[in-house]
């Protein structure tokens, strides 16, 4: 029989295509049979194709007591193959590891050069703390070994040893540090010594700062790459603690800089440099910024590097630490920066807007949103636009639209992920408001830029039937990026005073696009609602049609869920109708009152449903307003009407009881930190209810209707659901595209804003700007006509009529010669005057500051936070913070915890040593076998002592020991004698009178060894005492009764 090699194995697979799971099953019952076997040959050949197939996915844990016999094989061919499958199969809880100790003893201590590195290679796959801690005396020998390769291994398995056995350093280090002094050492030990001392060093750096001259010689004089970014990572943990180090790192890594080809060893030196502080030490200023000059310049070239993308990742990984120390430097990179923001590669993108967030000034504040604004205009428009032939077709019966899957044009953009659009919102408000808003100059295209974001931020959107999903969003920490643009908007009304009318018209853009984006039957998800319907309520005395705006408001209070969002709709709803029917200098005509009956009536069928909502704020905001507007009903309808011969006012509940709730004190921007210096008045508590009978009374609000005309024409309008006004679905796109503009093609390096802003926002912006510069002589306004382009002697003509000769204009002499004396004072007073004067154009705004409380920082955080992530309902923190923490133990690669490393010193004693509790088992298993021992050697004495009493007649059994009870006061001398004082007497030299006692006393005591197995004699008797017995023989009568004195 001929078994199959491993090269049969694998040219059966290949022959088997199609069927190889079939095939392999049949191999694995052959290499079970075959491993069984006596043949060692055949056993090592069916393990190879086992380990062959593991690798394939296949379990061969069965196999492992095969492995060690393999491994235990006298030729080195077939021991090698155990040990391939020991790595491969062996873990710290195989049961046959503790069986693999002695041969890898062993083997460790051989003589054959090939034989010793096959356990050193096996072990750091394998270890285990026990098994570190025996093989570890056989290993460190191999240390001094003759051959290079085989003490660089021993370095790299000591190293393993140690992340599961830290006492390996303590007992190795002094060979290590030895290895690393000699100057004669093999090149390849060294490097291994550098590699596991950098691994050290950065847990304990203070162990390794004696090695400082050493290291700097290895950087100086060793010419291997490798070895020279692994000193330069450990010099950066070693130059905080010295920083000295500083001045003498600076030469040779400026020199490492400037001549090294190697790219590799080029950033690991740079960010060296970074990470040791060397940027910002405050010695040697002039080099430290020839330094950074030469790093920024180095860094420039890394990024314009055409094809490799990770050269610009850690480039701009670098820039990113240098910006803290040298921003001025990095700023002039802006140009290549800017490049990697329209990179494909997302996390280059990303990495370039953390540093943009960084470097951001006035000057380039606008050039970068503009960037990143038409990155995100161009990623939010619908895919596949530029293909509109392609997608459209319809059913057989021309009802039903279907729509392919459009087909992107080849030059088209990839679309951008959701999460990275929401971040790129996020860096464009940070900026923008960074600082108190000081980098930005002009807030009218911030308020414009806002809108826009809001248009183009990802909101889900959601059917009216969608309610679990709807309701998971309405959690409070569920928030998305649109709220935050809305709370920006919020913030720019309330600090800038001057921006109020730019910021409510925006907001009112914004309510109206979303009454009118979606059908009446959709919801809406968007959260910048409360914030905008907040600034609308309370600046709402600057809306332009008060009337429009609420019912803007009213259809998109039916269409949401969000219960923060229901309740700054209805606060801003009665704010608006406070100012709509509030006005005390109109006449109460019957337009008027018919007008405000309507709304008023409106209003509460809106508001109608909320009352019985689940959340108890949108329950008491509902109930509030609900009553507000009944009572007002009532007096509007017994108000009567002005006419020509009588005067009315109107009711003072509407002009003056609800427009006095919403008036008072300004709101104005708090500091973050100031809640917690707000002292708590006396006697609140906020677990009291307010009403025990809250339920009750929102039970009987249900009853209470209003009576309404059924005739109504009014009421049967508003009891209509409005006609839906977003573009019907059944249109063909094709219709919709054919109108369309055809887009300008500009570069990113001049996006101009109608590249990122909607059309009815340029046209906005253009008819503001031409207002504002109609009186500038130096403006040079667009032409009205509606062509392409206009000659210029059409423009003289059209100005000047058609009597104008421009031949006739005279032909001026210019001379140059006199252009270097420059403009004579009246031209340059008026370039100034015109100057001064197009500065004022624009006017200047004051941003408001946080206000704060006496004793307040603004940075501070609130005593108590409410949030219900934060708090359970008993009032006590939520574990899933500290469950953070317990991940917090860092592991490598070799999933081994290496944190208690740390805490390991290579100089302190082992007393001043951590408790180890690797040490303390072995200590305990230590006790553990020196108490079987002496309980051993005790059992050996008492079968002795049991010998010798049967031969000399004592029963086998012993003799019973009776204890005499005391009956007088006063004992006798015999009586009082006790062993102790025995043995003081014989020590002392007793008198005549005392030995005849001394004699009685010892006879007593070589008696009594004869009762040890009862226990009367305790462990004190010594082995020697029965040989006195042989001298004076006494009878078994005289030693019961000499134990009885005892």
């Amino acid at each position: 029989m001929f078994e199959k090699s491993l090269y049969d194995l694998i040219r059966g697979m290949r022959n088997h295509k199609g069927n190889e799971r079939e095939y392999i099953q049949n191999c694995l019952k052959e290499c079970r049979a075959e491993v069984r076997s006596q043949d060692m040959d055949l056993k090592a050949t069916a393990l190879l194709k086992l380990i062959y197939l593991e690798m394939m996915g296949h379990d061969m844990s069965w196999a492992s007591f095969h492995v060690l016999e393999v491994m235990s094989s006298a030729k080195y061919h077939q021991k090698r193959v155990g040990y391939l499958g020991a790595v491969q199969t062996f873990r710290p809880d195989t049961e046959v590891l503790m069986l693999a100790t002695n041969l890898l003893k062993k083997d460790l201590t051989a003589t054959a050069m090939p034989t010793i590195a096959l356990p050193i290679s096996a072990l750091p796959h394998i270890i285990t703390s026990s098994l570190a801690l025996s093989v570890l005396t056989d290993l460190l020998p191999r240390m001094s070994h003759s051959n290079p390769g085989i003490r660089k291994k021993t370095i790299v398995t000591l190293y393993r040893l140690a992340l599961v056995y830290p006492e390996t350093l303590r007992a190795a280090w002094p060979k290590i540090k030895e290895r690393l002094m000699d100057k004669d050492e093999d090149a390849s030990v060294t490097a291994a010594i550098v590699n596991v001392v950098c691994e050290l060093g950065w847990r304990r750096p203070h162990d390794f700062l004696p090695l400082a001259p050493r290291l700097f010689e290895l950087l100086v004089d060793g010419g291997n790459n490798w070895m020279a970014i692994k000193l330069i990572k450990l010099f950066a943990t070693l130059t905080p603690l010295e920083p000295r180090l500083i001045r003498k790192l600076l030469p040779p890594l400026t020199d490492i800089i400037r001549t090294t080809p190697a790219m590799s060893l080029l950033y690991e030196c740079i960010n060296g440099i970074i990470q040791g502080g060397i940027l910002g030490s405050p010695d040697d200023v002039s080099g430290r910024e020839e330094i950074a000059s030469l790093i920024v310049s180095r860094l420039r070239g890394m990024i314009m590097i055409d094809g490799d993308p990770n050269l610009k990742y850690v480039a701009l990984l670098a820039f990113n630490k240098i910006v803290a120390t040298h921003p001025f430097l990095v700023a002039e990179q802006e140009d290549v920066i800017l490049e990697c923001i329209d990179s494909p590669d997302i996390t280059i993108r990303i990495k370039a807007l953390d540093l943009v967030q960084g470097m951001v000034s006035s000057d380039n504040l606008v050039s970068i949103v503009s960037r990143l604004m038409r990155q995100l205009k161009v990623s939010s428009e619908p895919r596949g636009q530029q293909v509109p032939a392609e997608y459209v077709e319809s059913d057989d019966d021309g009802s039903t639209p279907r729509v392919r899957t459009p087909i992107n044009a080849p030059d088209q953009a990839p679309p951008l992920p959701e999460d990275y659009r929401v971040d790129v919102i996020r860096r464009i408000l940070a900026m923008c408001s960074q600082n108190n808003y000081s980098n930005l100059i002009d807030f009218e295209w911030y308020i414009d830029i806002l809108t826009q974001l809001v248009r183009m931020a990802p909101v889900p959107r959601l059917r009216g039937d969608d309610v679990d999903a709807l309701a998971s969003m309405a959690r409070p920490g569920s928030s998305d990026v649109s709220e935050r643009i809305g709370d920006e908007l919020r913030n720019v009304a309330v600090k800038v005073r001057a921006m109020r009318p730019s910021v409510v018209r925006a907001a009112d853009s914004v309510v109206s696009h979303l009454s009118s984006e979606s059908q009446s039957t959709h919801a809406v998800t968007s959260r910048v609602l409360g914030p905008v319907s907040w600034v609308l309520g309370e600046y709402s005395s600057f809306l332009a049609s008060p009337e429009v705006t609420l019912g803007c408001i009213l259809q998109l209070l039916a269409r949401t869920s969000h219960p923060e969002i229901l309740v700054s709709l209805m606060q801003a709803v009665i704010k608006i109708f406070a100012l709509v029917a509030g006005d005390d200098g109109a006449q109460w005509t019957a337009e008027r009152k018919a007008k405000i009956s309507l709304t008023m009536t409106r209003l509460l069928h809106v508001l109608e449903p909320f009352p019985l909502h689940p959340n108890l704020e949108v329950q008491e905001r509902s109930v509030q307003f609900t009553e507000l507007l009944k009572l007002t009903a009532e007096a509007v309808s017994g108000q009567e009407a002005s006419t020509d011969e009588v005067y009315q006012d109107a009711p003072l509940l509407l002009t003056q009881a609800i427009p006095s709730l919403f008036t008072g004190w300004e709101l104005n921007s708090v500091a973050a930190g100031v809640q917690i210096n707000v002292p708590l008045p006396d006697g609140l508590d906020l677990g009291q209810p307010i009403n025990p009978n809250l339920e009750r009374l929102l039970a009987e609000t249900n009853t209470l209707n209003i009576p309404v005309d059924e005739d109504s024409k009014f009421d049967i309008y508003y009891n209509q659901r409005p006609a839906p006004t977003s573009i019907s679905s059944s249109e063909p796109a094709i219709k919709r595209l054919a109108d369309a503009s055809e887009e300008v093609a500009s570069s990113y390096q001049n996006a101009g804003e109608e590249s990122y802003l909607d059309a009815d926002i340029l046209a906005r912006r253009r008819a503001e700007r031409l207002e504002r510069n109609k009186d500038d002589p130096f403006y040079i306004a667009g032409s009205r006509s509606h062509g392409t382009s206009t000659p210029i002697h059409n423009i003289l003509q059209n100005e000047n009529g058609p009597g104008l000769d421009i031949d006739s204009i005279p032909i001026m002499q210019l001379d140059l010669s006199k252009l270097d004396k420059g403009l004579s004072g009246e031209a340059s007073a008026a370039a100034a005057a015109s100057r001064a004067k197009s500065k004022q154009l624009r006017p200047r705004v004051t941003v408001a500051a946080d206000e704060t409380l006496a004793g307040s920082s603004g940075v501070s955080t609130p005593a108590h936070n409410y949030d219900s992530e934060t708090y359970n309902s008993d009032g006590g923190v939520v574990r899933h913070h500290l469950a953070k923490g317990k991940r917090g133990a860092k592991h490598s690669l070799l999933q081994v915890d290496s944190s208690h490393i740390g805490g390991l010193s290579l100089d302190a004693p082992a007393a001043d040593a951590a408790p180890d509790p690797e040490k303390q088992k072995r200590e305990d298993a230590e006790m553990a076998a020196a108490m079987k021992e002496v309980e051993r050697l005790r059992l050996e004495m008492q079968r002795a002592n049991e010998r010798i009493q049967v031969a000399q007649g004592i029963p086998a059994e012993g003799v019973a020991v009776v204890k005499k009870k005391k009956k007088k006061a006063a004992p006798s001398l015999k009586k009082k004698t006790s062993v102790a004082d025995v043995e003081e007497q014989e020590g002392e030299g007793a008198t005549s009178g005392g030995a005849m006692e001394v004699v009685k006393a010892k006879k007593k005591k070589k008696k009594a060894v004869a009762s040890i197995d009862e226990g009367v004699v305790g462990e004190g008797a010594s082995v020697d005492k029965p040989k006195k017995k042989k001298k004076t023989a006494k009878p078994a009568s005289d030693a019961s009764a000499s134990a009885a004195v005892s």
